[in-house]
């Protein structure tokens, strides 16, 4: 098996041959967030006494709180294959490394149930694989937190947000998501992604969540972008 499916550092994608995760010259590559964070998106802020980044100071989010283990430019090649070159086992990788940093706040959140981002019907036939909730159930694996992919189903067919500004985002999140089933008996709910940027997908998804009876929404994701 391992000569027909030889294991790959998650960063350079290059063929590993001894037992660690990682290959020795990608190590320092990924950059965790550092603190001080904001106190509502994780994103890293330079001035220890603000408490929040200047996105979150001048926007009101649906959801709760979030947390992020990466800065995104030092692992888009990464996130890139484990998206779009059929590498989902990185998510293995992933899910480790952010209970290892971020286990502490995970367990603070005391979340009910991780929600992967759904794909579009469309979009998961042609990829094969929702990252996220592959990405969902690895952590699980992990914190004992179950995976609900049930409870967010994804009816609109969206552009690529990376290609969006801003406000483009949020008008082209509009109405992606809705819950099959209203009245759930949640309190506390993670959603999971690879990429957290300007919120846009986040706060669509958290307020159908809402809207369906659960009642706090955070947010875990492997990387945070920067909107430019």
């Amino acid at each position: 098996m391992s000569l027909l499916f030889p294991k790959r550092c998650p960063i350079c994608d290059s063929v590993i041959k001894s037992e660690e995760e990682i290959c020795r010259e990608c190590i320092r590559i990924p950059r965790r967030i550092e603190e001080p964070r904001c106190l509502k998106c994780g994103k890293h802020i330079e001035d220890p006494k603000e408490e929040f980044c200047f996105d979150c100071s001048k926007e009101d989010h649906v959801f709760k709180r979030g947390i992020a283990l990466y800065e995104y430019d030092s692992v888009k090649d990464s996130i890139n294959n484990f998206k779009n070159a059929g590498r989902p086992e990185y998510a293995s990788f992933y899910a480790k490394r952010m209970v290892k940093y971020l286990g502490k706040t995970i367990k603070d959140f005391h979340a009910d149930a991780l929600i992967p981002i759904p794909l579009h019907v469309s979009k998961l036939r042609k990829r094969g694989y929702n990252q996220s909730e592959i990405l969902a159930e690895e952590l699980s694996k992990l914190t004992g937190i179950p995976v609900r992919s049930d409870l967010l189903i994804r009816n609109k067919r969206t552009k690529d947000q990376k290609k969006q500004s801003k406000e483009q985002r949020q008008k082209n999140m509009v109405g992606a998501f809705h819950m099959p089933q209203n009245g759930v008996k949640l309190y506390n709910i993670i959603l999971v992604d690879d990429v957290y940027t300007t919120g846009a997908t986040i706060d669509e998804a958290a307020k159908v969540l809402k809207d369906g009876g659960i009642e706090n929404v955070y947010f875990l994701t492997v990387a945070m972008g920067i909107d430019e």
